[in-house]
């Protein structure tokens, strides 16, 4: 049994040498919209149903859902025999500094939205989201009634920020200065760079990357396991900016005032109330998120109170992990495998 064992170590650490052991091609696709920060892919093949188009969040690139063959949701849900689309917001640059909120939610996801209806022969869509792309996908469903959204599913996506560990330290500083903390900051720079989203990203897991190189060694013999460490590492090498206004929306609007635990976000006076969703709904946190912990991401379920189904989910893993992790194809993805069977119509 040792030699097998040490064989397998021995291959491994020759793969990761060689360049890497975790398969990164992308799910086949085709490009069928594209505008300004929105590319629209539909992942081959296609069979007819209902689409399930993924929204990613800012800042993260859309290969968090598709991470690497093996531990895909694109792939997943395309060997489910689901007609899935993706969402591409791009790269984010200086130009694109007086983006808000509002170009997100009125511009980018209604026409995606209505674009894989149209490409799907009319059907309603269902939207699988995470992180702030779920809260995105819930606030343009909430002020778009008209559009073809059939469900919504977000997966680690919190709206009680006060409940998150990561930002409470801040809260009392932010508050003692009127909330301008880091007002001249993002203004500066256009926004939050995405070398400061990286390095806040890899902050929530310092734990982990502290105690990384010792992991690697205890599972060397495991080859799934350092293919998904390689393909987590290649996520964090393309993060991507944040857009100065939508940044500052967020900072002022979500982590200062803490709209979305009262059910609604403040934009400039217009007002969009969480109670406008009336679509089935499906609420996943990860059990070891210290991004948007259970508490976070739970408050959630009240307010979507005009839903004709609200269900709630938990997942083992942290922020990525429960979106992706090895342990996500059992757990979530099974989750909204079975959330989108009652669903679908075809």
């Amino acid at each position: 049994m040792v030699v097998p064992a040490v064989t397998a170590m021995a291959a491994n650490a020759l793969g990761v040498l060689r360049g890497g052991l975790a398969d990164l091609r992308p799910v086949p696709r085709v490009l069928v919209d594209q505008g300004p920060n929105r590319s629209v892919y539909r992942m081959t093949p296609s069979p007819e149903g209902d689409p399930v188009l993924l929204v990613p969040p800012l800042a993260a690139p859309a290969l968090c859902f598709d991470l690497r063959r093996g531990c895909s949701v694109a792939e997943h849900l395309v060997e489910r025999g689901r007609r899935t689309y993706l969402v591409d917001y791009g790269t984010v640059a200086f130009s694109d500094r007086r983006l808000g909120i509002e170009h997100w939610i009125d511009e980018v996801l209604p026409r995606a939205i209505r674009k894989v209806s149209e490409d799907s022969g009319g059907r309603g869509v269902h939207l699988v989201a995470w992180c702030l792309g779920g809260l995105f996908s819930l606030l343009t469903t909430a002020d778009r009634p008209d559009l073809p959204v059939r469900s919504i599913t977000t997966v680690a996506s919190p709206v009680d920020f006060t409940a998150i560990p990561l930002v409470a330290p801040f809260r009392p500083l932010v508050d003692l200065t009127g909330g301008y903390l880091l007002t001249p900051l993002y203004r500066m720079l256009g926004g939050a760079p995405s070398y400061v989203v990286e390095r806040v990203f890899w902050a929530t897991g310092i734990n982990k990357q502290l105690t990384k190189p010792l992991a690697i060694l205890q599972n060397l013999g495991d080859r799934d396991y350092l293919a998904q460490i390689e393909a987590v590492d290649h996520f964090m090498d393309n993060m991507i900016a944040y857009p100065g206004r939508t940044f500052g929306q967020m900072y002022h609007r979500f982590f200062r005032a803490n709209d979305l635990v009262e059910g609604g976000l403040d934009l400039n006076g217009r007002i969009i109330s969480l109670s406008g969703v009336k679509v089935p709904t499906l609420v996943i946190a990860g059990q070891a998120d210290t991004i948007a912990p259970r508490r976070a991401v739970e408050r959630l379920v009240p307010l979507l109170e005009n839903a004709p189904e609200v269900r709630f989910e938990t997942a083992p893993g942290g922020h990525l992990g429960v979106l992706t992790g090895r342990r996500a194809r059992d757990t979530t993805w099974r989750h909204i495998d079975d959330f989108l069977g009652e669903q679908l119509s075809g």
